[in-house]
């Protein structure tokens, strides 16, 4: 076999490992409110991204063109790959502004929150399947794609929103020194909507949950 065929067929064999890692499989299903993946069981999110960027989130600027230092690239228009329905009835400009134009008022919560790409690439977070972010890589889950930073994400996620989450957690400490009720929204809005852009929106089965959970 010849040094050019031989290349021709790591080649080929590396495209048909990557079409495996991001097969359209394992969709999830919602059961009980809650986003449920057969692969990864301990991933619970209870809003999916329709319904993140239908609340309002990210200022109106998630999904605007930027110079990615991940690929070394510009990008732009990566939302419009995903279904249409998901962004039916949302303006273009909730979900492409310029973030010197982040508006906080497009969001659920009215606040503004998150910090610049920029920082999260400086800081190593952003790995090159999913150039914008978090969201990015959720998106992509979600439609059934695989990947080998799936791990990762999934315990990050779980770290900000799960049963343990720490955002989570602080939420319901704030609710209960105020004596409020779970959906008080005046109560830590910036978390709330921290918790909106993980997938995430504090439900009162949740909330009661852990209230029992410090009490036993």
């Amino acid at each position: 076999m010849t040094t050019k065929k031989r290349r021709r067929k790591v080649n080929k064999t590396k495209k048909k490992q990557k079409k495996s890692m991001m097969s359209n499989s394992s969709r999830p299903k919602k059961v009980g409110g809650r986003y449920k993946f057969k692969d990864y069981p301990e991933f619970k999110p209870n809003l999916s991204p329709r319904e993140m960027f239908k609340l309002g989130s990210f200022g109106g600027t998630y999904w605007r063109p930027i110079k990615s230092k991940v690929v070394k690239k510009d990008l732009k228009n990566l939302h419009k790959k995903y279904p249409k329905s998901w962004w039916k009835g949302i303006p273009e400009n909730h979900l492409t502004l310029p973030f010197d134009k982040y508006d906080k008022t497009i969001n659920k919560y009215g606040v503004k929150v998150g910090t610049t790409l920029g920082f999260w690439e400086s800081k190593g977070w952003i790995k090159e399947q999913h150039p914008y972010g978090w969201v990015h890589w959720y998106c992509d889950f979600f439609m059934g794609k695989r990947g080998p930073d799936d791990e990762r994400q999934v315990k990050r996620w779980q770290g900000v929103s799960g049963e343990r989450g720490r955002f989570m957690r602080f939420l319901v400490t704030q609710i209960l020194k105020k004596k409020s009720k779970w959906n008080d929204e005046n109560i830590s809005p910036k978390i709330r909507q921290t918790l909106q852009h993980w997938a995430y929106k504090l439900t009162k089965g949740d909330f009661n949950y852990e209230v029992k959970r410090r009490n036993s």
